[in-house]
């Protein structure tokens, strides 16, 4: 192979120009192939890389490149690597499964974010827990035989013969929906799958196997279809990997919101209401209370309007909008009236109310920027199989923005909104974040609205924002909003696990499909762009998340109850209940825990109930107007007036609701 740099000026026909991250550029042999180009740079770059993009596209580190062309190489701490180590994974998987069970039928099967799964209908065979141990042994096995991954292009009519004398039913109906051309296939061992890849280049880099779980999956997502096992696993480079992996696992379910959401009363669900429709119960609606006041009182100092919109609206609304065109089919069906031809919708978004609201009078340039915010409940029909907790719900409460403004406008307050964003993260300690910035699939336009022009200022002014605020966002495309580009927040948890937590999108779409317009200083009509934000996302996802970051252990100006009062017997109920009430009545949230109990367990049920402060009193406690302290993970603080307690916890309560 041939690799010389650019500077040289000698060109020959059979060279391409390949350019880096870096905007260096280098000349390689046509047919170059990404792992021969890591092997040019480094033997160890080699080793460690797994996957490849070019030209923005996913490629395999053996497929050659025969133009021009930037490149980017993924390892193991990219997203893009792990992908592509997860779905090699996921072949592997179903290589093993079709070695141990004959004659199964395979679905679907994507890496996903930790991890990978594989939709299979097993036929005759029944497959269980038990069996895991034998899946995994085979996966490892199969593993250490270093097949290469190879891909092979192959046409319609011949993937249709090869998956139809299989009998795979499923593979053929998803073949039948590709074009010609457009079909490949990948090969390990002997299993072949249809696939558009990209794998790593052989099994050999899998060390490590975990099958995580087994579930129904109805085949792509319709009640109405057969019913598949989905096998869930994960698999790591490393054993070490693994084991921290599983410590994490464990960690997480200890975490898991819907067991603490039950143990501290915040949330239920109930058959009777219907699946993926949350019940707040009175210490969960208090809680997502004093979350709003807190984001209310911000929006308040940026300038922000508060609004309230209906649950439903007419389905022209969002017709006009376009989101019953992306979503008409997924959403709930429309509520016919009385009268002919009328049907409204459950509300799916607030943003063509919020359009509605704009148009409601004539505005004026000297109006904006305007800026709209509303909790609005919206609801969005879910698979029940997608349904889980509060993080996918069918029914959820956005904490939703739409900033109406000019085009010389957009990127202040794209600049305002992340720095309200920001400070919500130090306020409630989401210390570790990454941004993404969402563009749109420049190969795929048909699945957006908007002219070309609109969309390059729109992605030209998130970019810009992020240069100028210092965040060091990652680009990926064909994630945007169907009408327009957006800046997503993903937060690391306690234990590691990423969580997208807030976003902004522009949008010149939506202003120009409602006819929005206000008067300019040149007295001529103008169209506003739109700007959409939601700091926490929704509601019931941010508590959700919150939750198992905190593990119920929520900061001060949050906790649903701050202290509890512990009588060391009952002669001192009474007094216990003064206390409370002393400081229920100065705003800090107090209960009595007046059972009949030793007060050692007392002290170790309300522990794990994770309220903040244990106020302990007996005989001397009560003789002298004080109560004993004792503070959650730090133990006994000393005895003190309950005037001087109220103090104490009014200046911890500020503390912990302001940015450190």
């Amino acid at each position: 192979m041939r690799v010389t740099d650019i500077s040289n000026e000698k060109i020959t026909d059979i060279m391409i120009k390949i350019t880096f991250p870096d905007n260096t550029v280098k000349e390689y042999e046509n047919g170059v192939t990404p792992l021969a180009i890591a092997e040019s740079i480094s033997p160890r770059l080699a080793q460690d890389v797994l996957a490849a993009s070019v030209n923005d596209k996913e490629w395999d580190l053996t497929r050659p490149i025969t133009e021009d062309a930037t490149i980017k190489l993924f390892k193991w701490d990219d997203a893009e690597g792990k992908h592509a180590f997860w779905h090699s994974s996921a072949h592997l998987l179903a290589e093993a499964l079709q070695e141990l069970y004959p004659g199964v039928k395979f679905g679907i099967g994507p890496a996903i974010e930790n991890g990978f799964y594989y939709d299979i209908d097993p036929g005759q065979h029944s497959i269980t827990a038990a069996d895991i141990p034998n899946i995994e042994k085979k996966m490892l096995e199969l593993a250490q035989q270093k097949n290469p991954i190879v891909r092979s292009d192959i046409s319609k009519e011949d993937a249709l013969k090869m998956f139809g004398e299989r009998n795979e039913t499923y593979k053929c109906e998803l073949i039948s929906e590709l074009e010609d051309g457009t079909i490949s296939t990948y090969t390990q061992g002997n299993f072949t799958d249809l696939c558009r890849g990209p794998h790593i280049p052989n099994t050999a880099p899998i060390k490590a196997v975990k099958i995580t779980s087994l579930a129904g999956a109805y085949w792509r997502g319709d009640e109405k279809r057969n019913q598949l096992l989905r096998v869930y696993g994960i698999t790591f480079p490393k054993k070490k990997m693994l084991d921290e992996y599983l410590v994490m696992l464990e960690e997480a379910k200890k975490r898991d919101h819907r067991k603490l959401g039950k143990e501290m009363e915040l949330f239920a669900f109930s058959a009777n209401v219907g699946q993926g429709l949350p019940l707040w119960l009175p210490k969960g609606a208090a809680l997502r209370d004093r979350l709003e006041q807190f984001l209310r009182k911000i929006q308040k100092q940026y300038g922000y309007q508060q609004v309230i919109t209906p649950h439903i609206g007419n389905k022209l609304l969002y017709v006009t909008s376009g989101h019953y065109a992306k979503y008409g089919k997924d959403s709930f069906q429309p509520i016919r009236t009385p009268e002919e031809g009328e049907e409204y919708l459950l509300k799916p978004m607030n943003c063509p109310h919020h359009c509605e609201i704009f148009k409601a009078f004539p505005r004026s340039y000297r109006e904006l920027p305007l800026r709209l915010a509303e909790f609005g409940t919206v609801y969005r029909y879910e698979q029940s199989g997608e349904l889980h907790g509060l993080t996918r719900v069918r029914g959820f409460t956005q904490d939703d923005a739409h900033i109406f403004c000019a085009p010389d406008q957009i990127k202040d307050e794209f600049l305002k909104v992340m720095d309200i964003i920001l400070y919500i993260f130090k306020a409630l300690k989401f210390d570790n974040y990454e941004a993404q910035i969402s563009l749109r699939d420049p190969n795929n336009k048909e699945k957006y609205i908007g002219s070309d022009e609109n969309w390059h200022k729109a992605e030209q002014a998130i970019i810009e924002a992020c240069a100028e605020k210092g965040i060091n966002a990652r680009t990926e495309l064909g994630e945007a909003a169907f009408y327009g580009p957006k800046l997503d927040f993903m937060v690391k948890d306690a234990i590691g696990r990423r969580w997208q937590l807030g976003t902004i999108q522009v949008d010149y779409n939506l202003p120009e499909r409602f006819q929005l317009e206000y008067t300019g200083a040149d007295n001529q009509k103008h169209r506003p762009v739109m700007i959409h934000r939601a700091p926490f996302g929704s509601m019931e996802r941010f508590v959700a998340v919150l939750l198992e970051h905190t593990a119920g252990k929520f900061p001060l100006w949050l906790a649903p109850e701050q202290a509890v009062v512990l009588p060391i017997s009952e002669k001192f109920n009474d007094y216990a209940w003064q206390v409370a009430k002393t400081l229920n009545d100065q705003d800090i949230r107090t209960i009595v825990d007046d059972r009949n109990e030793k007060i050692g367990r007392k002290i170790r049920d309300n522990e794990l109930k994770r309220i903040p402060f244990l106020l302990i009193v007996g005989e001397k406690e009560q003789e002298n107007n004080e109560v004993s302290v004792r503070k959650q993970g730090e133990g006994d603080k000393g005895s003190m007036k309950i005037s001087n307690f109220a103090a104490l916890l009014a200046e911890e309560v500020q503390q912990s609701i302001e940015p450190q």
